[in-house]
């Protein structure tokens, strides 16, 4: 089969098409340099040159694919500028599908998230949950009005399935929680909130249940594909356990809620790391993102792995890159 993919050189896009290589499809690649992307073209990936926020840049590319996986997105947290989120998951989101229903690609898998939910208040929501307040972050915003569109484009008949990941983690990975690790691995994340909890699943587990989703899913259908649910001190302490680094201080959310407010006030005059700007404080502090998978392994035979055996893999590799 013939893919065409956007989001390739990212986390969770690079899993998928080395997934997609190893068996045997081929693989169109949209991506902004192809010059910084050679460690896709010597995978045997197709570059093309473009952007999601260019539709007409992946008309060719696109063209005579089996399929396509929407992975592209913008998920900074915590930064000044925000104007590509808006860009990159809304329009991003409408120019691929449009160019899918253009082109009469026979099936599509686009990538959602588990926060456009937003804060689940410690309950783990399946695909029938349908949030309406106010998203935390800009990221859970525009992701929610991309999935929004996805959802129009499947009721006028676009064959597209929606995967809902949770936090994505791994080797190498890109998020806050990547982030924090290893900072907990140089000893350097002095304190975590309490309650935090996320629905953890490796990355390598979500690609393959994009795939899943292109083989066995019914078009038209959205599946949360997070994994299993843990607070975050409960992975600082595993991780503690795995590596025989001391645990960070384990603190009351309202302690991050405080801190947050102190910096709102000098983040305009100040450039903030991105763990500490306010943004990000009120998405750790006390915030859960969880989801109910059961749908995706009835249907799909989904099987996120446990939280212990990805971070354990995770945190090894991290040593091991610190080391060199």
């Amino acid at each position: 089969m013939k893919y065409f993919v956007t989001g390739a050189t990212g986390f969770l896009g690079g899993s998928l098409v080395r997934q997609l290589r190893a068996a045997g499809h081929e693989v169109v690649a949209v991506v902004r340099n192809p010059e910084k992307a050679g460690h896709l073209s010597r995978l045997g990936i197709t570059l093309i040159k473009g952007d999601v926020t260019d539709k007409e840049s992946m008309r060719a590319g696109m063209t005579g694919t089996d399929g396509v996986y929407h992975v592209a997105g913008w998920y900074k947290v915590g930064v000044r500028d925000k104007s590509e989120g808006y860009q990159i998951n809304v329009r991003g989101t409408q120019n691929v599908l449009e160019l899918m229903r253009e082109l009469h690609i026979p099936k599509g898998v686009y990538t959602s998230t588990l926060a456009i939910n937003s804060d689940t208040k410690g309950i783990e929501r399946n695909e029938d949950y349908h949030f309406s307040g106010q998203h935390i972050s800009e990221y859970d915003k525009t992701k929610a009005e991309a999935h929004q569109i996805a959802q129009r484009f499947i009721s006028e008949g676009l064959p597209l399935v929606v995967m809902m990941p949770g936090l994505i983690y791994g080797p190498d990975g890109t998020s806050l929680s990547d982030n924090a690790l290893r900072l907990f691995l140089k000893g350097q994340l002095p304190m975590i909130p309490s309650q935090s909890a996320y629905s953890w699943a490796h990355v390598d587990d979500i690609a393959h249940a994009h795939i899943l989703g292109m083989e066995k899913a019914r078009a038209g259908s959205t599946y949360i594909v997070c994994g299993p649910s843990h607070t975050l001190e409960d992975a600082m302490t595993l991780a503690s356990r795995l590596t025989g680094k001391r645990k960070p201080f384990v603190v009351p959310p309202f302690m991050l809620q405080m801190t947050g407010w102190l910096t709102s006030l000098v983040a305009p005059f100040v450039r903030l790391p991105e763990m500490y700007h306010p943004e990000a404080l009120r998405v750790q502090a006390g915030v859960t993102y969880l989801g109910d998978n059961s749908r995706a392994k009835m249907d799909l035979g989904y099987r996120p792995r446990p939280l212990e055996e990805g971070l354990k893999e995770t945190l090894e590799y991290e040593l091991g890159k610190m080391k060199k």
